[in-house]
């Protein structure tokens, strides 16, 4: 099939998508008991969007694309009938963040069909292969002779495209953009899991149908991943040759359009470029502050031997649950003392200590928590430069500025709230709350004198430093203006990281685990968050205690609409605006 017909399916796939969806079968229209809330149309809407997703995921399937997009569409409808004027506040609240996430995945769906179908060229077997899923899911009869014939047909194909490349590869890297060649090469990858599940289903249970069809599909999914591997060491990373190094960066850079989806979901009225200008005043006040600091300990401006100095300020092997303990302890003393908010008995009585292995310290060379603090601090089995670079990176006065931000006030506080208040807002989790509560923290703990040595204001600036440094590696990188390794050397001259872990931290951000702004989110996050307290603890509205207490009983939703919940002055209503310019009051001066 010529690569204009291929191109004439795809715009047909995509238009039958945009304009058809009429056509699917859809759930009757239904209303809203405004008087209960929004929560029975959040529970209904969560089951039902379960299993749709779980029933309609074969990829590049259209017939799937078609059918989630009128499912959303049949939600919107039946929002639109609320009468919102009889809301309660916290129901307008759920109403708009409902609204916001209904319509943003349909423009998702219809996004991702639009990007599925510029891909489609580069994978000309994809047709039979969906057809067969199709088949399969409809519980349709199978004759395992004529589907291993099918496969073996399937299996050329695929072999030809793949030639085709390898004999094409300076027109196709003049054609096909790296972010769409990474597309084709995930969906090819995609194409092969699938195949995989459906012969299992068969597999064992009926053994003529084994005996056929094993050995070709086994053929199908080795071709496959030879492509996908093809596309992504040449197309997408651009190597010469193949890669020989296992710990390569290599990540999923998404683009202005996406990462402008995000933001909106995320209910940010900046722009990507705004936000780095954010950044880099962030950076100026904390480069002040290091001098300051640097000069208190008797290395004049050099922060940089200040900091180093700091760096061998770490426990021995084997001591550091030991001082996670106490950090821990003197932390939930320092927030009660003052007032600050309410920690309930049960939440400081269940947090605990695992030590993390080292192969995952090569994603994250420095704390995660949760009702669990996971420690990075070296293991046996760790190189000697490896060790030494853990010790420095894990040092008494960094773990300072840290163990209070995945414990208590931080993240184990916030998971043992959003479990017992308005639950069903969790769908609507973001970074933006979840690590921007915690790094206000941060700033809250420094303008309370928390960190009362140089060491320790080195410490919380390392952090806040690296904060700064998040928003423009992670918006560079997937702007396509900053690479993995510029990225690296980044963290390593501008904030201090030892490179080991400065590696581990790009890794981490890129290989697509997290959201595309969730590196951002933790000082944006935490701008918002004190641009809040200024306004409503400032302001005179809240005390502290009451604002913070108030915070976690919200649950974790957009900070914007945590300021509509919160704020009686913010009117809310059908047709409200996104609009918030938090980062003036925000700063950190």
């Amino acid at each position: 099939m010529s690569t204009p017909q291929l191109f004439r399916i795809a715009v047909c796939l995509f238009a039958c998508l945009v304009f058809a969806t009429a056509g699917a079968r859809a759930e009757a229209p239904d209303t809203i008991d405004v008087s209960t809330g929004l929560r029975s149309f959040f529970e209904r809407y969560d089951a039902d969007r379960g299993s749709l997703n779980r029933f309609y995921n074969i990829p590049l399937s259209a017939n799937d694309h078609r059918r989630r997009l009128a499912f959303y569409q049949q939600q919107h409808r039946t929002l639109e009938k609320t009468d919102f004027d009889r809301l309660s506040r916290d129901g307008r609240v759920d109403y708009l963040l409902i609204r916001s996430e209904i319509n943003l995945t349909q423009e998702k769906i219809v996004r991702e069909a639009k990007l599925d179908a510029e891909v489609l060229p580069l994978l000309p077997f994809w047709k039979p292969i969906v057809d067969q899923l199709e088949s399969h899911r409809r519980l349709e009869p199978v004759d395992g002779k004529t589907v291993a014939a099918r496969l073996e047909e399937i299996e050329k194909h695929i072999v030809a495209a793949h030639a085709e490349l390898e004999g094409s590869l300076d027109a196709a890297k003049k054609r096909w953009d790296k972010g769409t060649a990474n597309r084709a090469a995930r969906r090819i990858r995609d194409l092969s899991g699938s195949l995989s599940r459906w012969f299992r289903f068969y597999d064992g249970y009926n053994p003529i149908f084994t005996w056929w069809v094993k050995r070709p599909v086994e053929r199908v999914r080795e071709a496959l991943d030879k492509y996908a591997t093809l596309i992504t060491d040449r197309l997408v990373n651009r190597v010469v040759e193949k890669p020989k190094d296992p710990d390569r960066l290599v990540g999923n850079p998404i683009g202005a359009e996406a990462l402008t989806l995000a933001l909106r979901r995320e209910m940010i009225p900046y722009t990507p470029a705004e936000l780095v200008k954010i950044a880099e005043r962030e950076f100026a006040w904390c480069d002040r502050e290091m001098e300051k600091a640097s000069r208190a300990l008797g290395f004049g401006d050099d922060w940089r031997k200040a900091q180093n100095h700091v760096k061998t300020l770490h426990v021995k092997p084997g001591e550091q649950a030991k001082l996670i303990k106490s950090l821990a302890l003197e932390a939930e003393r320092f927030l009660e003392q003052r007032n600050l908010l309410t920690i309930p008995p049960l939440c400081k009585e269940t947090w605990r200590i695992q030590m993390m292995p080292a192969s995952r310290q090569r994603v994250n060379p420095y704390f995660t928590g949760g009702e669990v603090i996971s420690v990075s601090f070296p293991t046996d089995e760790m190189a000697h430069q490896d060790k030494l670079m853990s010790m420095r990176g894990n040092n008494i006065h960094f773990a300072r500025a840290t163990v209070h931000h995945e414990l208590i006030p931080g993240h184990h506080l916030q998971d043992f709230m959003t479990a017992r208040y308005r639950p069903y807002r969790r769908r609507f989790s973001t970074p933006f709350w979840k690590e921007g509560w915690a790094v206000y923290w941060e700033m809250q703990l420094w303008d309370l004198k928390f960190p009362s040595s140089p060491e320790d204001r080195i410490g919380l600036l390392f952090w806040r430093k690296h904060r700064c440094a998040r928003i423009i590696f992670s918006l560079g990188y997937h702007l396509g203006t900053m690479s993995a390794e510029e990225a690296v050397d980044f963290l390593v001259r501008r904030v201090g990281h030892e490179r080991r872990n400065a590696t581990a931290e790009v890794r981490r951000s890129i290989q697509g685990g997290y959201s595309p702004l969730y590196q951002a989110a933790y000082m944006l996050g935490a701008l918002q968050f004190r641009a809040l307290h200024r306004s409503l603890v400032g302001g005179g509205k809240m005390t502290d205690r009451q604002f913070h207490d108030a915070v976690l009983k919200q649950n974790s939703i957009p900070i914007e609409m945590l300021r509509a919940a919160l704020d009686k002055d913010v009117k809310l209503t059908r047709d409200y605006v996104v609009g918030w310019k938090f980062a003036k009051e925000g700063a950190s001066r």
